[in-house]
């Protein structure tokens, strides 16, 4: 460790020890037992600021050794308020982040800080009604100070670039990091794949009817970088397809075949297209540190998977690709977010609608682009297959977690941590779920008009869609309910408040015996342990899962900052393994993706999270109606979502007959055009307010 950064560990160190007395109130004064009402929360009555009836029972005892009722605080909330003098009262009536807001939003003198998405609550805040955050950034030091280190953060919660304007605080599940993998049953992989000789089995099921033609090549042969199978330097292999031709294309030539055909097909491709590299372990190919797979090679996987239940798990049945639960609209479109990584579209996982930077410069949207609609119908062709969970095709009420304890499904797209706790809680013996290195797909980054075959994920980590705000009416005309509420904001970008909402009060943590914090190192910073009681205590009232503990029980990770270092300790060590090939890969540049900063090419610049458009433009993208309300990423049974419905469905709505007729439609008549060129104003102000800020 270089003598800056012990330095700055040591400063960190120190501040985290410290007692609190230089609080925010000191540069925001207000009367000591203030009250805030809080209408904040994540998602739900389980996630608010205080216990609700359904997780307190009959008062419940946490690893402090307190006990808790309903209607009481949660301990992070309990340290807050201790800390900073301040009552919090419950406003909060356990909806999303998007409802809570409209509930609230006509009666916002009943309220003074509120949860909101970032979009409402800058259109609310150029209305006068949420209070403009940016007017006290000289009061609050450490708040301006986490800008001021994090310039891209403020870039992308301006709501006004005439005076800078911001609405809300930002909240950050994780910063600069993947956020969502592909997760795969690998035992199951390593059975159809693995060993000598030919595949056998004693039953097996004939696959469907092919549909689904090539994306990739069909010839030629295409250089790929991959991590050494040690994970400590870069090595190219190439995909021969002069050798091997494409496996698609191949079985597609063959028919309907069955189970044991399609798997020894491909494992003679394997061999094939990469001249022995994988040896008799081919699923490294999916699974290992220097895997290199692509779609067609995984559509080829899924016929082979879908096609031998038999082998795989003692029934006829298996599903290939599901989603976490495929009757929540909110999951399931996960299942386009897969299909952009798979097939090289950006704007799917934008961190902004559907908007992504071009190597132009310029905005784009994902919904107005033929690419788009071309990968939905390859992924409809898979479905077609029987290669996508027959639930997520017809939107069954159907606990879909089940697929995995019940050895039902393959893989899905979505969070390491939460997902590979199954391998602790669910699977048995020898079952192992794990993420998987992104795949390689062909991306128009600008370098190469032909396109680059490469990794890149859109997944990642930035200033979320959801955060809170201060309500302009309720606090009108009371300074100490507005400086509390600005002290809060503050407090919580201090050294030891990102602890705290992060990691609970200390009582949680792993101290010595004078009380001194115990640390491990996580990228690279000296982060806290968990204490034992509390590890005990997250898997035995949340099987493991982090963020529903520090949600359901601490009343940590409702917004601001969440440090995954604590969710790291928490993930099962198969979930550290896959994480762990993923993240060597992105170390070592093996895999792309967007950065928190105005890059040298565009392509690579993250979108903002929220762009700076006028009350008058809300007003008019609000009437926009088919893009608003056809387009949802939001939970319950009736919200749509257009580009889930044509994966499963396939192009039956009308305009929507071929990939350019669908961009067309969306373009023209529901406005899109419209809506993008609003969105590239904004995209040009911040970039011109950006540079006089900062240069």
């Amino acid at each position: 460790m270089n003598k800056s950064k012990s330095i700055l560990m040591l400063l960190l160190a120190f501040c985290l020890l410290m007692v609190s007395a230089a609080s925010a109130s000191d540069e925001l004064p207000y009367a000591e037992g203030t009250v805030l009402r809080m209408a904040t929360g994540y998602n739900s009555a389980k996630t608010g600021l205080f216990f609700d009836a359904e997780t307190a029972g009959e008062g419940i005892t946490l690893a402090d050794g307190k006990t808790y009722n309903s209607g009481d605080l949660k301990p992070t909330w309990v340290e807050v308020q201790n800390r900073l003098g301040i009552v919090f009262e419950n406003k909060y009536q356990g909806n999303s982040a998007s409802a809570e807001f409209d509930y609230w939003k006509e009666q916002l003198d009943q309220v003074d800080m509120l949860s909101g998405t970032a979009a409402k609550l800058s259109e609310y805040g150029e209305s006068g009604a949420i209070v403009n955050i940016a007017e006290y950034l000289d009061q609050m030091p450490n708040f301006k100070a986490y800008l001021d280190a994090n310039p891209i953060v403020r870039l992308s919660i301006t709501g006004n670039v005439d005076n800078g304007a911001i609405y809300f605080s930002p909240y950050f599940d994780g910063v600069n990091d993947i956020e969502r993998m592909p997760l795969m049953r690998v035992d199951m992989v390593q059975k159809l794949l693995d060993g000598e000789g030919e595949f056998t089995a004693e039953a097996c099921n004939n696959i469907k009817t092919p549909v689904y033609d090539p994306y990739m090549p069909t010839s030629g042969k295409i250089d790929i970088d991959v991590v050494t199978p040690d994970g400590k330097s870069v090595e190219t292999i190439t995909k021969d397809y002069d050798a091997a031709g494409n496996i698609v294309e191949k079985m597609n030539a063959a028919g309907v075949i069955d189970g044991v055909s399609a798997v020894n097909m491909l494992r003679k491709y394997i061999d094939e297209a990469y001249n022995g590299y994988y040896g008799t372990e081919r699923s490294n190919l999916f699974v290992g540190q220097n895997a290199a797979w692509d779609v067609d090679e995984l559509v080829a996987l899924l016929r082979c998977v879908v096609s031998n239940p038999q082998t795989l798990n003692g029934t006829d049945k298996i599903q290939g690709i599901f989603t976490r639960e495929d009757d929540n609209n909110q999951r399931r479109v996960d299942m386009f977010r897969f299909a952009g990584i798979l097939f090289g579209v950006r704007g799917l996982e934008s961190r902004q609608d559907y908007l992504y930077v071009g190597a132009d410069g310029e905005l784009h949207d994902a919904r107005i682009e033929p690419a788009t609609y071309v990968a939905l119908a390859y992924m409809n062709a898979m479905a077609e297959e029987g290669l996508i969970s027959e639930a997520f095709i017809n939107k069954e009420a159907e606990n879909t977690s089940k697929y995995l304890e019940n050895d039902l499904g393959f893989m899905h797209y979505d969070y390491n941590q939460t997902q590979t706790i199954y391998n602790a809680t669910k699977l048995q013996e020898g079952e192992k779920y794990m993420a998987v290195m992104v795949p390689v797909a062909r991306w128009y980054d600008g370098t190469n008009e032909d396109g680059v075959y490469m990794r890149f994920t859109e997944s990642w980590r930035s200033v979320k869609t959801d955060g809170w705000g201060i309500s302009a009416p309720g606090v009108a005309g009371n300074p100490d309910k507005l400086n509390a509420a600005l002290s809060l904001i503050d407090f919580a970008y201090s050294p030891e408040g990102m602890i705290l909402m992060s990691y609970g009060p200390d009582a949680f943590i792993k101290t010595d015996e004078n009380g001194k914090y115990i640390t491990f190192v996580f990228n690279g910073q000296n982060m806290p342990e968990i204490g034992d009681a509390t590890y005990a205590e997250l898997w035995e009232k949340a099987n493991g899962n982090y963020t529903n503990y520090a949600r359901f029980y601490l009343g940590s990770t409702l917004s601001f900052v969440k440090n995954q270092a604590f969710e790291y300790q928490c993930t099962h060590e198969v979930g550290r393994e896959g994480a762990g090939n993923i993240s060597n890969a992105i170390a070592l540049g093996t895999i792309k993706h967007p950065e928190l900063a105005l890059t040298e090419n565009p392509w690579y610049t993250s979108v903002p999270t929220v762009l700076p458009t006028s009350k008058a433009d809300n007003d008019l993208i609000n009437t926009y109606t088919d893009l608003v309300n056809q387009f949802s990423s939001a939970k319950g049974d009736d919200k749509v979502n257009v580009l889930v419905d044509l994966i499963a469905n396939g192009f039956t709505l009308e305009g929507f007959s071929s990939p350019e007729e669908a961009a067309e439609t969306v373009a023209q008549l529901w406005n899109d055009e419209a809506y993008l060129g609003i969105k590239e104003w904004a995209w040009e102000d911040i970039q011109d307010y950006y540079e006089n800020l900062y240069f």
